[in-house]
């Protein structure tokens, strides 16, 4: 039996502008931008996007009627060339700070989206 991953699915409040969000950030493409806004501003549907429209595993954003609230059980973690270039990078994109009770000695920073799902940004490997 084989077993293949084939995404990640986030929920969102508005699927469409958080998947553009993180494609943006990862430089990811658009695979499925079915998702669409509503009159409240906020889109439904889903929104999927994968390294290229050919690899796996993606993200696949769905709509959810209500807010986040807590610390996520999944997270993502993100491994860059520079961690410190990198931070900048995406907060200077919308991310912002997340405290998950990460100590100052973590090799990591903890960061989150503009609907609060934390995803870290680590340090050099350990040789």
């Amino acid at each position: 039996m084989t077993l293949e991953w084939e995404q990640v699915l986030v929920d969102a409040e508005d699927p469409a502008k958080l998947g553009r969000w993180w494609a943006e950030a990862l430089g990811w493409a658009v695979v499925d931008g079915s998702a669409e806004t509503t009159e409240g501003g906020a889109s439904g549907g889903e929104f999927e996007i994968r390294p290229s429209p050919d690899r796996l595993p993606g993200l696949l954003f769905v709509h959810v009627p209500e807010r986040k609230t807590g610390k996520n059980r999944l997270h993502l973690d993100f491994r860059p060339d520079d961690q410190e270039a990198e931070v900048a990078r995406l907060l200077a994109h919308g991310a912002r700070h997340a405290d998950v009770g990460q100590s100052e000695e973590d090799p990591w920073v903890v960061l989150a989206d503009p609907e609060g799902n934390e995803f870290c940004v680590l340090g050099p490997r350990r040789q």
